[in-house]
């Protein structure tokens, strides 16, 4: 059962505007002889709404012991209540709702006003007037600031009575304001898609407490696009009709599929979604293809502007019309002193004579060695250019490779914090040629962002890895640009980087040409441990990474080591990972530590950044070290890359410990040592795109923890999971 708690608010120790996360000092109605503190203050903790101290209020939770601070009541509501003493009310008063109304103003109006001045300003606001003391223009600012807090207060009493936390509230106050109410007594669904953070799944929970049935037209309508945004996630841009509405029946748990087939009409007729026919690959049948709008948006611009950029002559295709290829790419490459192969040539000279190009290869077969030479090309004939990958770490990989200052996609666009861009069509690159690393990573928003800010005459080259795993967002965009033939594209085949002793790229070569991997531990680069048990597993990858890694080859266990798991839950998954690598590398009691939830982030910890924060400077995939942790406020100082940055509690949301991460958040890194589980539990995740992404992120070890049957499965398991894309069939056509 529930347990409550009334009191004044004396302190307000801590709070967080983000989230609500509030500790504060209360003077309790009744003794709690356990929990008081000398002054007889008792310590509140939890997501709560704003209060402020004078305030009274019913807190409703549990008494938690805290380890560091002791006996605490955990509110997970809070019900504010006027204050009805005259002390009580100066307190309030001049809490700072008002600027510039402080203690003893506060004294003027409650001696003129009495005990009755929380009713006058709910009831007869105009009468704070009669306070000869208070000039108009401060009355006024009262007036206003009490009749918006009181609404503020109002509605977040409103919505933690239909179970929404202080946390969701606060974004949704944020969203809708005063016309909260209206909003969601109207359609509670409409929180999923303007509210960040509120999914289909707390919306419909919202729902159900307010007694909305499950075959409720919203609810219906709402379900669709969660069904497509569900689709979205693993990759789909669109779904085919018949598994839409399979989908979302599943998803709904609804059994009858005809009033989900009216509610589906609703919404293609209201333009909300969109219904567009496409051949069915292989098939004579074609597809009734439902998609998200801005899905549907993305695709048809990405082919117009694709055509329009590949319809353009260039300053760069002019210069170079009467070239001699043989001759000016051998005298390039003599003058940088690099040799290279006739395909490589090729990549060349494609880059500089077709608007749209495709560099793709394996790891050592020379793509960086191509890139480079085409930058001095580029150089060399003065056009302006940039290179751009993904992630933050692409990106810095690409600088160090080539010696040009390269930067993500977003912060070459100029991403701003509402979603929009800088650079559009409107304001496109001034640049020749952009060369973008990585590209298997590029989804297909990203993708329409990025032809929106060339110009019409600019180069394009996409250089990557289309045999690794796609994208995370919707979209097939690498290899269906390599597919449509609108691109010229070069494939690289012959390795180069590859020492005789070393077997990291030889293997991940045979791995994608369907051949077993050479593991009989006699390189020094590649090393498999036949491990059967999964908690066997674990075991052995924590002495691999806390000892003979670092005794055998140097390697620090947390700098220089990463481990990659095809999957998340399991003895040899990453969460458990995670928590068994934290605890072996860094489980000093003594070293500061902030608890969030089930989480414990301590001092030494290696984090990882779970979505771009422009505003911190710090991007999805990013790794950094926490630095030092404030208890005073409960902040951490994590250093990214030698830079400080600050995170609040709110924002460890976007963090996730990354001793152990999955192969999707490896792509765009190299790490010096690589260390994975394989196993047959992991069925659902061995494949062959997947072991080999996880491979070729290790630049001088790979060492594979796990059962050959495992490996066997993933290797022989080239079934890439198929994406509905349209681009392909609009670039085609």
């Amino acid at each position: 059962m529930p347990e409550e708690i009334a009191g004044a608010i004396e302190r307000i120790t801590y709070y967080n505007e983000e989230n609500g996360y509030s500790v504060i000092k209360i003077m309790p109605e009744k003794r709690f002889p356990r929990a008081q503190a000398r002054d007889g203050t008792v310590t509140v903790v939890g997501m709560l709404p704003q209060l402020s101290e004078g305030e009274e209020a019913q807190f409703i939770g549990e008494w938690v012991v805290d380890s560091r601070y002791g006996r605490q009541f955990r509110a997970e509501r809070a019900i504010p209540i006027a204050p009805t003493s005259a002390k009580g009310i100066v307190n309030y008063l001049s809490s700072g709702i008002v600027k510039g109304i402080g203690p003893k103003t506060a004294e003027k109006i409650v001696s003129q006003l009495g005990e009755d001045t929380i009713a006058i300003l709910d009831n007869e606001p105009e009468r704070i007037h009669e306070v000869r003391a208070l000039k108009r223009q401060l009355a006024d600012n009262l007036i206003k600031a009490w009749a918006k807090n009181r609404a503020m207060r109002n509605i977040f009493i409103y919505l933690q009575g239909i179970g929404i936390s202080a946390k969701f509230a606060k974004r949704i106050w944020d969203e809708y304001g005063e016309n909260t109410q209206r909003v969601i007594q109207n359609n509670p669904y409409q929180l999923a898609q303007d509210v960040f953070l509120i999914g289909f799944r707390k919306a419909d929970e919202i729902a159900r407490q307010m007694g909305l049935e499950r075959d409720d037209p919203h609810r219906l309508r709402a379900g669709l696009h969660y069904a497509l945004n569900e689709l979205a996630g693993q990759g789909h841009t669109y779904s085919p009709r018949a598994q839409l509405l399979e989908t979302a029946a599943e998803l709904l748990g609804v059994e009858d599929q005809s009033q989900l087939t009216v509610a589906l009409k609703g919404q293609i007729s209201a333009g909300r979604l969109v219904e567009n026919t496409l051949p069915d690959s292989g098939q004579a049948e074609e597809i009734q293809a439902i998609y998200l709008p801005r899905f549907y948006r993305a695709e048809a611009e990405v082919n117009r502007l694709l055509r329009n950029m590949a319809g353009h002559s260039s300053m760069i295709i002019r210069d170079h019309r009467k070239t001699r290829w043989h001759r000016y790419l051998a005298k390039l490459s003599a003058s940088n002193n690099v040799s290279l192969s006739p395909l490589q040539q090729s990549a060349v000279r494609a880059a500089l004579t077709s608007k749209v190009s495709v560099l793709t290869g394996g790891p050592g077969t020379g793509k960086t060695t191509a890139v480079q030479m085409l930058i001095n090309a580029l150089l060399e004939g003065d056009y302006p250019f940039r290179l751009a990958s993904p992630t933050g770490r692409a990106a810095k990989r690409l600088a160090e490779t080539t010696g040009v200052d390269a930067s993500t996609i977003h912060r070459l666009l100029g991403y701003s914090p509402d979603g929009g861009f800088e650079h559009d069509e409107s304001d496109p690159l001034p640049i020749d040629m952009l060369v973008v690393d990585e590209a298997s990573m590029l989804d297909l928003w990203l993708f329409h962002s990025l032809l929106k800010a060339l110009q019409p005459t600019a180069h394009l080259l996409l250089v990557g890895d289309v045999d690794q795993l796609p994208s995370v967002g919707a979209g097939n965009v690498l290899r269906d640009v390599i597919d449509s033939g609108i691109a010229s594209v070069t494939r690289l085949d012959q390795i180069f980087r590859q020492d005789d002793s070393s077997q990291i790229v030889s293997n991940a070569h045979r791995i994608n040409q369907g051949l077993q991997p050479v593991s009989d531990n006699q390189s020094n680069d590649f090393y498999f441990f036949n491990v059967e048990d999964p908690e066997a597993v674990a075991e052995h990858i924590v002495e691999i990474v806390k000892t003979k890694l670092p005794q055998r080859s140097g390697l620090h266990p947390v700098a220089d080591i990463q481990v990659i798991a095809p999957m998340y839950r399991g003895a040899a998954g990453v969460n458990n990972l995670n928590e068994r690598l934290q605890s072996e590398l860094n489980g000093d009691a003594r070293q500061a530590q902030l608890k969030v939830g089930a989480r414990v982030f301590r001092v030494g910890d290696k984090v990882m950044q779970t979505r771009n924060n422009y505003d911190k400077d710090v991007f999805n995939g990013d790794i950094g070290f926490i630095h030092s942790i404030d208890h005073s406020d409960n902040s951490l100082d994590i250093d990214f890359d030698g830079s400080l940055i600050q995170y609040e509690v709110s924002d460890t949301a976007d963090l996730m410990h990354a001793y152990c991460i999955s192969t999707h958040r490896s792509q765009g890194s190299e790490y010096p040592a690589v260390v994975m589980p394989i196993l047959t539990q992991h069925y659902m995740m061995l494949q062959r795109n997947l072991l080999y992404t996880a491979i070729t992120r290790a630049k001088r070890m790979v060492v594979l923890v796990g059962t050959r049957r495992a490996l066997h499965i993933a290797v022989n398991n080239n079934n890439v999971a198929e994406r509905h894309s349209g681009l392909l069939h609009r670039l085609r056509v």
